[in-house]
């Protein structure tokens, strides 16, 4: 299932839609990481090209930190 999300970067309201297993992955790198789940959110959303929407680079994050990782989603 497909849900909204809402994060607040550098002081502004934002919204993504993710599938459920990227959400629950996403927030396992923020844990893993040992970082909060916005600060995650807002280093993925500064390092993403211009003309990739947020929700499309979060998958592609968590798709490479798999991969990188080689745990299995």
């Amino acid at each position: 299932m497909i849900r909204k999300h809402s994060a607040t970067l550098h002081g502004h309201r934002t919204s993504f839609t993710l599938e459920e297993p990227f959400w629950q992955e996403l927030k396992a790198i923020a844990a893993a990481r040992k970082m909060p789940l916005a600060r995650l959110i807002a280093d993925i959303d500064d390092g993403r090209d211009p003309e990739t929407n947020l929700s499309s680079a979060i998958r592609l994050y968590v798709f490479a930190w798999v991969k990188q990782t080689g745990r299995p989603p």
